[in-house]
């Protein structure tokens, strides 16, 4: 069997071909997926940064509530201790007679006789008072101190929840 160079030239020519032609495929589509690694990198590395940005900004916005609130804090406490001092001397002037608490009376009742009898000491700008028994006063104060340390901790509250709110 003669084979004739010819037909062995163009079989070599087209397998040279066929094989060039799937280099050249082979190197395009090459080219194509190394651009697609870079474009998915790069929307990888925005995502990140923008992650990274959001993370801050949330870490810089509870840093400054942190700051907020410890001023708050401070605030309340040094409400409380001026609240406790304040009752505090309250109650050792009414425990040593240096201050009395009355009560104003109906003059309508006394001038009638249903009331306690005025006295010279009870009696300021022509209004009729008596005063109150230490213990009961002792009793008064307390219940104030109460409702002062009530109301400075309702304050306290409302603070922090507009604080958390903003």
């Amino acid at each position: 069997m003669v084979v004739p160079w010819k037909t062995v030239g163009v079989l070599v020519l087209f397998l040279i071909g066929a094989g060039s032609a799937w280099q050249f495929q082979d190197w395009r589509y090459g080219k194509q997926l190394a651009q697609q690694a870079q474009q998915h990198a790069e929307t990888l590395n925005q995502l990140t940064q923008a992650a990274a940005a959001a993370q801050q900004a949330e870490q810089d916005k509870r840093l400054a509530l942190e700051q907020r609130l410890a001023v708050s804090e401070q605030t309340y406490f040094e409400k409380m201790t001026d609240a406790q001092k304040n009752q505090d001397r309250l109650r050792d002037r009414l425990a040593t007679s240096d201050l009395r608490l009355s009560v104003l009376l109906d003059a309508t009742d006394a001038a009638k006789g249903g009331g306690m009898p005025a006295t010279a000491g009870a009696v300021d700008h022509a209004t009729v008072r008596a005063r109150l028994d230490p213990a009961h006063a002792q009793r008064i104060i307390a219940i104030t101190d109460t409702g002062d340390r009530g109301l400075i901790a309702l304050q306290a509250c409302q603070v922090y929840v507009r604080a958390l709110a903003q």
